[in-house]
């Protein structure tokens, strides 16, 4: 058997074993990819005969991540950006990237390696995060939709900062500094229009001919990232960014997504090798003259970085319980840490030393921060008390929401929790009955769009109250011991099981019902009080089934219709 071949057999069926391991202790694949690479490195477990070529898949791995993510790019994700995460991204970047910089310079750092670490801590790691947030069914939060929307952001920074640090040669800064940034700019500039044009007006063409064919269509992709990226090497720039400049070039076309599942599956496995070589890459020694600056570095992104993010949302006028939840689920290094000193050490910018730093944050904050998201609203009902001083006088963001007016002493009314998509389709059959409603949410894009709707539309009869249904206060102001009906729409399994808990204690006459999304879910929910649980799969399933057996199929045009108008749409 060739020697590449066993080594890189063993490489992958450990890894398998790790990924296995490290899934049931809930801990993100990354860890046991970095593992892998320790084991067979410093552990001494195999002695890797080709390095070189080792190092080559691993490239490989961050050409093909990069491309996927160029075809991911759309426009319309810069128009998805909140203002609120704009503000936070800047902010937050600026002023971790100067903790991480001084912080590397008293450890003994030059210049170069502490700009290097300073750009590492600055991120936070998108698929982390979008898995974890997505998993506990928050990506329509508040605090979800701002953290998704402060990872784009630093997603396109990233980017830039990779093709800067690319083009840019350490041994020319003390000599033409301004000279040799505006090459790179002016090189830049040139790469993207020349993709541009590309991506508008050749490649549209030459896809529609080749399209018909799935494996034409893969290998003039292929042979697209490659060609590109031997091109942008040769002017001085990094294979890596040819691969995302490939990406971006055909992330308009209409089979962008077709390339993508095809693109992933080779990304998937180069990757792999690519973590597993940063694992190898550390030494004992290393570790251990690092270990002191990897120790405070990490605190600074799990701790410092979090608080940072805070305390700008609690400037903006947002509660504290966004605030504290938005900021945990930033607290890790990102890929692109990863990536940016891998390019660095191969460029020649900095030390294996540095690499070996950040990838011993990258260990230490990936497992804590993993931990502290899981445990985030459990880790804030401890603390909620001791966070008061994140809520700032000044507030705007939450406390401008109109909603918050005084509401009436109430009796025999509905509390509906949760304004968004279900919530508004049950507030618009209330709004049909004469009936007192109060509507709870703690997102103030979900009451800026009530307030704005025309008279009979749904949501604008109902009291609105901003706060999050977890918090006494607002339980008290939703009057929840005299309502009759309590509707929760929200996916979240301990608020839901919050909210039963306190009416079967302050109003057991009150009919309760929660919404959840599997059949674990669904049993802990009766077994807390629950009257109904809606479980949207089974109640969509239910509504096709009585149309058929009603043999009522010319509804289906009528139900059309209705959630047309609901929706606002033009007739199709």
């Amino acid at each position: 058997m060739a020697p590449v071949f066993l080594e890189i057999t063993i490489i992958i069926c450990l890894a398998a074993v790790l990924a296995f391991v490290f899934r049931l202790l809930k801990q993100p694949a990354i860890l046991a990819y970095i593992l892998t690479g320790v084991v067979i490195g410093p552990l001494g477990f195999l002695n890797i005969q080709n390095p070189e070529f080792l190092k080559t898949l691993g490239e490989l791995g961050i050409t093909f991540l990069l491309f996927t993510l160029g075809l991911e790019i759309r426009i319309k994700d810069f128009t998805s950006i909140t203002r609120v995460a704009i503000i936070v991204s800047a902010v937050q970047v600026l002023l971790s990237f100067l903790s991480g910089y001084i912080i590397s310079l008293l450890f003994g750092f030059n210049v170069l390696s502490a700009v290097y670490i300073g750009i590492a801590v600055t991120f936070s790691s998108t698929v982390i995060v979008l898995k974890l947030i997505s998993g506990k069914r928050e990506l329509h939060s508040l605090h979800g939709k701002i953290a998704i929307g402060v990872l784009l952001i630093q997603d396109f920074l990233a980017i830039a900062i990779l093709i800067f640090l690319s083009g840019f040669n350490p041994q020319l800064v003390t000599i033409e500094p301004f000279a040799k940034f505006a090459q790179i700019l002016i090189k830049g500039v040139i790469l993207f229009g020349a993709v541009w044009y590309l991506g508008s007006n050749v490649f549209p063409k030459l896809i529609d001919r080749i399209a018909g064919s799935t494996e034409t269509l893969f290998l003039a992709s292929i042979a697209w990232v490659f060609g590109l990226s031997a091109l942008v090497s040769s002017i001085g720039f990094s294979l890596e960014i040819g691969g995302f400049l490939a990406g971006l070039a055909l992330a308009n076309s209409i089979v962008n997504y077709q390339i993508i599942a095809r693109a992933k599956i080779l990304q998937d496995f180069f990757i792999i090798l690519f973590f597993v070589l940063l694992g190898i890459q550390m030494t004992f020694g290393n570790i251990l003259s690092i270990f002191e600056a990897a120790i405070v570095l990490s605190v600074l992104v799990l701790i410092l970085k979090p608080f940072i993010v805070m305390i700008i949302m609690g400037i903006l006028g947002f509660k504290k319980r966004t605030s504290f939840l938005t900021g945990v689920n930033l607290g890790q290094v990102s890929e692109f840490s990863l990536i940016a000193v891998f390019l660095g050490a191969k460029l020649g910018h900095i030390s294996n030393e540095v690499v070996s730093l950040i990838t011993l944050c990258a260990i230490i904050t990936f497992t804590i921060s993993t931990y502290l998201m899981v445990w985030s609203k459990n880790i804030y009902k401890f603390l909620k008390y001791g966070l008061s001083f994140l809520e700032f006088t000044n507030a705007g963001a939450e406390e401008a929401v109109e909603s918050i007016s005084k509401i009436p002493v109430l009796k025999d009314h509905v509390v509906v929790i949760g304004g968004d998509q279900m919530g508004q389709s049950v507030l618009s059959s209330l709004d049909d009955m004469d009936i007192d409603v109060v509507l709870v949410d703690f997102d103030p894009e979900i009451f800026k769009k009530l307030e704005h709707l025309p008279a009979g539309k749904a949501g604008n009869k109902a009291h609105k109250l901003f706060g999050d249904i977890s918090d006494l206060d607002i339980q008290e102001r939703a009057q929840l011991d005299s309502a009759k009906l309590v509707i929760s729409t929200i996916p979240d399994f301990e608020d839901n099981l919050l909210i039963l808990k306190e009416l079967r204690h302050e109003n057991r006459k009150a009919k309760v019902v929660v919404m959840a999304f599997d059949l674990d879910e669904t049993k802990a929910l009766y077994k807390a009080g629950a009257d109904y649980v809606v479980l949207p799969h089974l109640a969509g399933g239910r509504q096709v089934a009585k149309l058929i057996e009603e043999n009522n199929l010319d509804k289906i045009e009528t139900l059309k219709n209705k959630d047309i108008k609901f929706l606002g749409l033009s007739p199709f």
